[in-house]
């Protein structure tokens, strides 16, 4: 072989190497940049994270800023208890709620009469406490607003009558529109004697929101798994597929019986 055709191997050689180089330096940066464009969508979405985590603390702190008010009869562990009938009855039904929930509305349009019947007749005390599950599956704060609300009803000696009317006039779940306080005001209308300057205030200043806070605090420690959660002397009867209102009446008959 001459030392021409030689000298053009050797020469073809070096550029199939400076080739190979240079694919190799090519997918070492496009490695590179793929890497590097995946911590940049990572810390991209840690960011947005930050910044709902930082906004959601700031609507948090806005909601349970100041002391926590409990309205006015509030009793139990904290005060965040509202009681509803006669101190002396000998059967308790305590009650975990959210005027948001379709499946707390369910309840009391099924059992009100007869709790009514109850707590009228002196043989059953409720207690209710007021959750605010729906705000943080769905958003929005028409569970806390609507919760203060009541509270602010409480305050008045309207809470059963307020209770009540925010049940039947509950909206959609996807509707925030308890979050409104002049939807809260107008179906303070419908409650004899509840809409006053008092009532109107409380509402507009969220008079009880760390109250609800708390409140629904509770529920989130308290091992509970939804709403409504509904116990009859300690003992929880809504995940009783048997339970029915006359059922319950029946359980309150015997036990103030003795």
């Amino acid at each position: 072989m001459s030392e021409k055709n030689r000298e053009g191997k050797r020469t073809a050689r070096e550029r199939l190497a400076a080739e190979r180089e240079k694919h190799k330096a090519a997918e070492k940066r496009r490695r590179t940049l793929i890497v590097g464009a995946g911590v940049v969508c990572v810390l991209g979405l840690a960011a947005v994270i930050g910044v709902i985590a930082a906004n959601a603390g700031k609507d948090e702190g806005s909601a349970s800023a100041g002391p926590v008010m409990a309205p006015s009869g509030a009793n139990g562990e904290d005060s965040l208890a509202i009681p509803v009938g006669k101190e002396s009855a000998k059967s308790t039904l305590t009650i975990w709620e959210d005027f948001r929930c379709p499946a707390c509305k369910s309840f009391e349009d099924a059992y009100r009469s007869t709790i009514h019947e109850l707590t009228g007749s002196g043989q059953l005390k409720v207690e209710y406490h007021l959750a605010t599950i729906i705000d943080g599956n769905m958003g929005g704060s028409g569970s806390r607003k609507s919760a203060n609300a009541a509270a602010c009803a409480q305050d008045a000696g309207k809470f059963t009558e307020y209770h009540d009317v925010l049940y039947v006039n509950q909206p959609a779940e996807t509707d925030d529109a308890f979050a409104a306080e002049s939807k809260l005001l107008e179906l303070a209308g419908k409650v004899d004697g509840l809409d006053t300057a008092a009532f109107r205030k409380c509402v507009e200043d969220g008079t009880h929101n760390s109250w609800v806070e708390k409140s629904a605090e509770a529920f989130r420690s308290g091992g509970f798994t939804g709403t409504p959660t509904v116990l009859f002397n300690g003992k929880n009867i809504y995940q009783d597929q048997t339970m029915t209102p006359a059922k319950l009446k029946q359980m309150v008959e015997e036990a103030d019986k003795g």
